[in-house]
């Protein structure tokens, strides 16, 4: 795996964590301290800032997992990624998007530019 992959990896573990006590592990392992997360509905930074924004969609789409679309595609600090929001129950994906993000030295998140391909209703 590249460090690349195992940092998507480490980003939908976060994504899809079960419980409060799971996203703040996968949080911590996958983002820095300071990291930020920008998209069309959300503008946070830091630990609890991720893991409120993470939380928060959670609760909007229960009985739903994100999950990476293709291959994850790299160059220096920098990697992006698409992702659809599939229902564990009927396979259907509402939302799907495009993510950017830049790691740190030691493979952990600093930022996340995230873009909304497709989203429920539109």
């Amino acid at each position: 795996m590249t460090a690349y992959e195992d940092a998507v990896r480490r980003y939908f573990v976060a994504w899809n964590a079960a419980t409060a006590e799971d996203l703040a592990k996968a949080v911590a392992a996958a983002f820095t301290e300071d990291a930020t997360y920008t998209d069309p509905l959300a503008d946070v930074r830091g630990h609890d800032g991720l893991a409120a924004a993470i939380s928060g969609a959670r609760q909007q789409f229960p009985g739903f997992e994100f999950k990476l679309t293709g291959t994850p595609d790299g160059h220096h600090d920098i990697v992006r990624f698409s992702w659809d929001l599939v229902s564990t129950a009927d396979g259907s994906a509402p939302a799907a998007g495009s993510d950017v993000i830049t790691l740190d030295d030691d493979g952990r998140i600093s930022s996340v530019s995230g873009f909304l391909d497709r989203v429920p209703g539109a």
